[in-house]
């Protein structure tokens, strides 16, 4: 019925004018941030997944980082045994011509020279093949008993890496000489052997490194899948978020209208008493 002391039509208008202005503003929020989820109340559920895959993400990019990191240790760990290989196959060459009865014992005092400096270099290259600070193949660095690397997402995700010991100590070269026939018939020996030691050590890092290179390309992988997941839960439609704001501001201009109209009525309920 028509009355002028409560203007129901003008509060109801204005209702709808706060729903209205509030929708507008909560969808220009999503299209300002290109998030679906603005607020927690937008999707409770969809933001408790969202934060969590993007939480595995983050983790995923650091362990792609330290299987990269890995990939250079062992790449700079297999560098130095190859310089000891390379080393060893010159020791070989010494030993054989100083186990040749056409040497004299002078001659093989020159060829121990040569053997003994290499032995010594066999060393210098264990201690100075470095990374960030630390020895790689003298056996002093936690790579020697084993240091885990995390490549995951969970604790247990984890690849060890291990770098044998290969100074001469380590080799069995340290006391080895060439200055005797007999001595060099018994390096011939201890040589092999060295050269086999340094054969598994470079088998076991090439095969180690390999395992990260393919975690590495797993972790992409996942990082990609997980990334297309949480865009597709919290990434706003832009097109969609349009049509719904151009809806929305049709609904408060409506709305605008509605109340102005309303706050008119009782002025023209007013125009019955003249």
């Amino acid at each position: 019925m028509p009355v002028i002391s409560t203007n129901t039509a003008a509060n109801s208008a204005l209702r709808y004018l706060n729903l209205n202005s509030e929708e507008q503003t909560s969808i220009t929020s999503k299209l300002a941030s290109g998030s679906r989820i603005v607020r927690a109340s937008d999707d409770a559920a969809g933001l408790a997944i969202g934060t969590r895959i993007q939480a595995d993400v983050t983790v995923l990019s650091q362990a792609a980082t330290n299987a990269s990191q890995a990939v250079s240790i062992l790449q700079t760990a297999d560098g130095g045994l190859s310089n000891v290989g390379d080393i060893l196959q010159r020791m070989k060459t010494l030993a054989t011509q100083s186990d040749s009865g056409s040497v004299t014992d002078d001659e093989r005092a020159y060829i121990n020279a040569e053997f003994a400096e290499l032995i010594a270099e066999i060393t210098g290259i264990a201690q100075g093949t470095r990374y960030n600070g630390d020895a790689l193949l003298d056996g002093t660095s936690a790579y020697a008993t084993g240091v885990n690397f995390l490549v995951g997402t969970a604790t247990t995700d984890t690849i060890q890496v291990q770098i044998t010991d290969v100074d001469a100590t380590a080799l069995g070269l340290a006391a080895a000489t060439v200055a005797t026939q007999t001595g060099a018939e018994a390096a011939l020996d201890l040589i092999d052997t060295a050269i086999g030691t340094i054969s598994n050590a470079r088998a076991e890092i090439g095969a180690t490194m390999s395992r990260f290179e393919f975690r590495g390309e797993t972790i992409a992988t996942s990082i990609e899948n997980l990334s297309a997941a949480e865009s597709a839960i919290m990434d706003a439609d832009i097109a969609e978020q349009q049509a719904n704001l151009s809806s929305a501001d049709v609904k408060t201009q409506a709305a605008i209208a509605a109340l102005s109209q309303a706050n008119e009525m009782p002025q023209n309920l007013l125009a019955l008493l003249k």
